[in-house]
């Protein structure tokens, strides 16, 4: 559970259940409706403190799953996150299912850095963790789940909120946001050189430098590689089954010589997927490729090296030319092209990809929005 370590809690007996209550004062209103008319108060308060003096308290959780995973899960931890225009001012926190919760959960050390506790499979179904409802799609579970609690004297209001939620643009479905295995470059171990990288370059405009890329480059995230789709350059790390081997390829010609296939022409996943690699170990099944792909902004950011495909040909050339006198782009590029490069020029050769850097404007629709194919809000070429 979070709580805002600044709103006041106060602990109230409710009188007709017995039971003790803690919630944001500010949210009392909300908890015992009209209780300011009534001449018997429903409640009596017992105590108030600050959110900041419930940090580190146990907790009894809903559910019993996970309770024996870690001594640091079922505390009370806070940050500014939490907010006071709805509910009791008590977050509930689930790290596998919002960067929010993550974050805040890692801060608080309830979680380490990697580990990942999200009980919902890649169709949507509840993990075995979840006993009660094992195997079944998260969607219809919702009733039961509420019954359960009530069921278990946890319940104190039922109702429905009003809400946006993000649905699958092509199949019209709703969309589940949760924690997935993925492959990171470590950025955040070189903030520093990345800054010192972007401080040798020229940008036009140099408030886009100064202001918005560098706050960016402050604050900047570990970057994840991989993404979990069919289409995409097959990311080039084969493994064991128990992880104990891993390989990461660099070129075909290693591929070949791990594999001993001699006919490797062609490296789109449909081809590269069934390659394997003996084991090392004597008995061991052989190595196979990890299921990710890319993420294309990784290919993107390798630009500089591709299109000379270096370190494979044009190596002197490549010297002679690497970093770029200047590079063009739209301003939307701030946090995308011009990232990349600069994330895998500072990691690979400690400087720049360019010396210059031109910040073209951005032509937007008539709403004053992004152009938008999909929502008809680009002009048709047959319009000129």
């Amino acid at each position: 559970l979070i709580v805002n370590p600044t709103f006041d809690y106060i602990t109230v007996l409710d009188k007709k259940s017995g039971n003790k209550y803690i919630f944001a004062e500010c949210r009392l209103g909300e908890i015992y409706k009209n209780h300011e008319k009534a001449t018997d108060k429903p409640f009596e308060l017992i105590s108030k403190q600050k959110g900041q003096d419930l940090v580190g308290k146990k907790y009894t959780p809903l559910f019993p799953y996970f309770t024996e995973t870690s001594p640091n899960f079922f505390t009370v931890i806070c940050d500014g996150y939490v907010t006071s225009d709805s509910g009791t001012g008590i977050v509930h926190s689930a790290p596998g299912f919002g960067e929010d919760d993550c974050r805040v959960a890692l801060a608080h050390g309830v979680i380490a850095k990697g580990q990942t506790i999200c009980p919902v499979d890649e169709n949507g179904c509840y993990t075995p963790e979840i006993t009660d409802f094992a195997g079944r799609y998260v969607k219809e579970c919702d009733s039961e789940i509420l019954d359960l609690i009530k069921k278990n004297g946890r319940l104190i209001q039922k109702a429905s909120i009003v809400h946006s939620y993000p649905f699958c643009w092509r199949s019209e479905t709703p969309l589940i946001y949760k924690a997935v295995s993925s492959w990171f470059v470590r950025v955040e171990d070189i903030r520093d050189k990345l800054l010192a990288s972007n401080d040798q370059t020229n940008w036009v405009p140099e408030f886009v430098k100064t202001k918005r890329f560098t706050n960016w480059l402050q604050d900047a995230r570990d970057w994840n590689v991989s993404r979990n789709r069919y289409w995409g350059t097959p990311l080039p790390i084969w493994h064991s089954e128990d992880w104990e081997e891993i390989v990461c390829i660099g070129s075909v010609a290693e591929l070949q010589e791990l594999s001993g296939r001699t006919d490797i022409t062609d490296i789109h996943r449909e081809f590269v997927d069934e390659i394997t690699i003996p084991s090392k170990r004597p008995g061991q099944p052989p190595l196979k490729r990890v299921l990710e792909v890319f993420d294309c902004w990784f290919e993107s950011g390798s630009m500089p090296y591709a299109q000379a495909h270096y370190p494979f040909e044009n190596k002197e050339k490549f010297e002679k030319t690497f970093p770029a006198d200047f590079v063009a782009e739209g301003l939307d590029q701030t946090r995308g092209w011009f990232y990349t490069m600069l994330v895998l020029a500072t990691a690979l050769f400690d400087k720049p990809p360019y010396k210059n850097l031109i910040v073209n404007g951005l032509v937007l629709a008539s709403d004053g929005k992004k152009m938008s194919c999909l929502l008809y809000t680009s002009p048709s070429p047959r319009d000129s």
